[in-house]
This record gives structure tokens, C-alpha cells and sequence, in this order.
């Protein structure tokens, strides 16, 4: 099974067209800016630095790619996505988040899966949501709320339960998963990375994409058609 421990960097991508080419099965992260995602994914990865959060929101729009398997062979790639909702942010900047990030989660074949990093004290936001249906039925999707540690047991649990409960009504018929998760004190580190592991196993044992497809043109893919 694909190791996330073994994450290296290996690209940075600001356009669909020079995303990597092949059928190497991909895991994305997403989130709110300030969601956590950076320190979910060095935690994940058992790395200090490995991902890493711009000083001013929303200025990074690009894609940053990370290799994992043994020594210099790729099993495939985990996705650190631009963070969104920063109200400062220009419009132009949110558009390029469109046309980049959402249009690859829309569009990339190659996904075995993506990971939603929720602050649980906001729940799933507005803009979380708008995000969720970006991804097609068939990529499973698991929903990690950071930041457990901020609430108590009976809080946390209540927040559990109703996101599972939305993402349900919203995805009836997708493989879906909701967990708690802390970067401070690394609980639901074993869940998650159990998790996104067996994605890249799955994938790496079966073609890319429900229909396999073609490629149309480097990096975009022709959206698959999940009946």
C-alpha cells in the first residue's frame, strides 16, 4: 500500500494543460484558508514542512504536487489545492480559483479521492458546500474536521454526526466518509491516512476514471460519465 509517509515534492502546477500526464491515481486536499489543510497533510505525511500556507491568503493559485513511494518511484501524487474563502482576496484571484482548482476537481480523471478539510467549530460552510458539488459522485470524498481538539467530546460528536447526516442528503449515493481530526495532538491521524492509503490501493490496482477515458488534450480530461 501506497505510503504517504514516503511524500516528496515534485511539481507546482498554474495551469490544466501542464498537469502530469499518465494514469497515476491522485489524492486532493481542499479547504477554507485557515482550515488546516497545510498542517493536516505535514502531520499525514509525518513531514514539518512538506506543505506549507502563504503568508497572505489567497496569493498562491497553483496546484502543488507531492510524489509518494519507495526511494524514486511514484505510486502517485497527493494534490495541495489554493485555499478559498478569504474575503480579501481580488475577484480576479477567486476566478483563477475556478478555472484552475475547480475545473481539475471537476475534471481530473486521475482522482482517487478528495479530502475536505472543515474547521468543526464552522461545520460545512456555504462555500465548503459550493466546493462538494464541484466533485463528481463517483470520487469518493472524506470530510476531516480539524482542529477536534477546540471543542469538547459531546461537542465534537454532535458536529460528527451532522455532517455526516448533510454530506448524506447531499451525496446519497457516494462512498463518502466524515472524521474527526487534530494537527495539535495528531488524534484521527490513523483514520485518515488508513483511508486515503486504501484510495491510492484501489485505484493503483484499476484504471483511472470509471470508463478509463482517454485523455482529449494534456491535463483535461474528458468528464466522465458516472452511469
Amino acid at each position: 500500500m501506497p505510503a504517504l509517509t514516503t511524500a516528496r515534492f515534485h511539481t507546482t502546477v498554474v495551469a490544466l494543460q501542464k498537469l502530469p500526464t499518465g494514469d497515476l491515481p491522485e489524492v486532493a486536499f481542499v479547504g477554507r484558508s485557515n482550515a488546516g489543510k497545510s498542517s493536516a497533510i505535514n502531520v499525514l505525511c509525518n513531514r514539518r514542512r512538506l506543505a506549507f500556507s502563504s503568508r497572505t491568503p489567497g496569493r498562491t493559485q497553483a496546484l502543488n504536487y507531492f510524489a509518494i513511494g519507495p526511494g524514486e518511484h511514484v505510486d502517485g501524487y497527493i494534490v495541495d489545492t489554493p485555499g478559498y474563502g478569504y474575503a480579501s482576496a481580488p475577484l480576479e484571484t477567486k476566478r483563477t480559483w475556478d478555472q484552475l482548482a475547480g475545473l481539475y476537481l471537476q475534471q481530473r480523471r486521475q482522482l482517487a479521492g478528495v479530502v475536505l478539510l472543515a474547521d468543526i467549530r464552522r461545520e460545512l460552510t456555504e462555500l465548503d458546500l459550493q466546493l462538494i458539488d464541484w466533485i463528481e459522485a463517483w470520487i469518493p470524498l472524506l470530510v476531516v474536521l480539524t482542529k477536534a481538539d477546540k471543542l469538547g467530546h459531546q461537542q465534537r460528536q454532535g458536529v460528527l454526526h451532522s455532517v455526516r447526516k448533510r454530506l448524506a442528503a447531499i451525496r446519497p449515493e457516494s462512498d463518502d466518509a466524515v472524521m474527526l481530526f487534530s494537527a495539535l495532538d495528531r488524534s484521527g491521524r490513523e483514520g485518515v491516512l488508513a483511508l486515503v492509503e486504501a484510495w491510492f490501493a484501489r485505484r493503483g490496482a484499476a484504471p483511472a476514471g470509471p470508463d478509463a477515458a482517454p485523455e482529449s488534450e494534456p491535463g483535461i480530461e474528458p468528464r466522465p460519465d458516472p452511469n
